[in-house]
């Protein structure tokens, strides 16, 4: 897509927000304040490729790079106790990984898309049903669209219905999707970027709807869930055209592949969440994990597999290089694979918990969201890696 080991993006979350990165470690500790850089620790080695760390701030979750504003957004839940800091969106400088800028934000941010040529950020508040508007010019908020609603629990407490990590934006159709998560039974919200409005809640995705990625020349979205299903949804008509359930158990993030023509998805391979379901299901057999699947869109079919290290969570694909840059959170690793042949190029060790991922293309340069392991102090800050190839 939050202590939060997110399962840590979730045990209660990887049944709510089971991806985000896993949410481990969810911080307190006060950000750095605005225009004051965070200074670089040491860099991790790695051959032909120069990586540098910060650490940033507590609660870090996803990123995205600005060719437009030459600038990489991050957001920070600020943490999780009645007395943590604010949540805020972080402009850092794309060379130093100092602090340009900060946006704070009226609710928890963990999910972010940018909308590059119109100079908006979206920022999902996972735990809060909303979404947060932000300006990239003026680092303003220029809007909030309400999703879900409160309903009463069996305990007798209200919640949000849905947990929201991942955007999608689809610009051709003026569209911001938003997978709605749930044990209970997922949905997608479909929101209006012109109006910033909710258009469409699409029921029917299953327990744990995470992964999402857009074919947007095909005008097909994909969705998939921790129950080995995944379904494609028609962005003309807004409505589920198949869906499948496949041999692959926990697809918690897709990447769409234009120029072949293939889906790509992260198979965790938890051990707690394959336990969950051996318990509530008698017979349960889990599927390998710990890879990533290679799907023929057009009928599900897994074409490929692709070992990675322990719980993959976020893909990104480099198609002009054809290349595939995968965080490993379990094993701290990133690891990049040869998008064609599968070939395994290079292996990043990196602190303990890779998370998500943002690629400047035009630079080579590659960013990565890294969250503390369990033995760092509650509520320290997080960190961001640089690597350049």
């Amino acid at each position: 897509m939050m202590h939060c080991t997110p399962l840590s993006h979730f045990t209660r979350l990887a049944l709510c927000l089971a991806a985000a990165g896993a949410l481990a470690a969810c911080g307190t500790t006060p950000t750095p304040p605005s225009g004051t850089a965070a200074a670089p620790t040491t860099d991790v080695a790695a051959t032909t490729a120069q990586v540098r760390r910060a650490e940033i701030a507590p609660a870090l979750y996803e990123l995205a790079f600005s060719p437009r504003q030459n600038a990489v957004f991050v957001a920070s839940a600020g943490g999780f106790g009645d007395d943590a800091p604010a949540s805020k969106v972080l402009r850092l400088n794309p060379d130093t990984l100092a602090i340009e800028a900060e946006i704070t934000l009226p609710l928890r941010g963990f999910g972010v898309v940018l909308d590059d040529a119109q100079d908006r950020l979206y920022v999902s508040h996972g735990l809060d049903g909303a979404i947060s508007v932000i300006d990239t010019a003026s680092g303003r908020i220029i809007g909030r669209i309400a999703l879900a609603a409160k309903v009463r629990g069996a305990d007798g407490k209200e919640k949000f219905e849905h947990h929201f990590r991942e955007l999608v934006l689809d610009a051709a159709h003026h569209r911001l999707y938003a997978p709605g998560l749930s044990s209970e039974g997922s949905a997608l919200y479909v929101i209006n970027t012109r109006t910033l409005q909710l258009e469409k809640v699409m029921d029917g995705f299953g327990p744990v709807a995470t992964g999402i990625a857009l074919d947007a020349a095909g005008q097909r979205l994909f969705v998939s869930n921790l129950r080995g299903n995944l379904y494609e949804v028609d962005t003309q008509n807004l409505t589920v055209a198949q869906s499948h359930s496949v041999g692959a158990d926990q697809l918690i993030n897709l990447a769409y592949d234009t120029r072949g023509q293939r889906l790509l998805a992260t198979d965790q391979g938890l051990d707690a969440i394959n336990a969950r379901r051996q318990a509530s299901e008698p017979g349960f057999v889990p599927t390998p994990g710990n890879r990533v699947v290679v799907f023929d869109p057009a009928t599900a079919a897994i074409t490929a597999s692709i070992p990675t290290g322990a719980g993959p969570i976020a893909l990104l694909l480099d198609e002009a290089r054809q290349r595939l840059f995968v965080t490993n959170r379990g094993a701290g690793t990133v690891t990049v694979f040869d998008a064609r042949s599968h070939a395994l190029l290079q292996t990043f060790e990196l602190p303990k918990h890779p998370n998500s991922l943002a690629f400047d293309a035009r630079r080579n340069v590659l960013y990565v969201s890294v969250k503390n392991g369990r033995e760092a102090e509650r509520g320290g800050a997080e960190s961001v890696v640089r690597i350049a190839f």
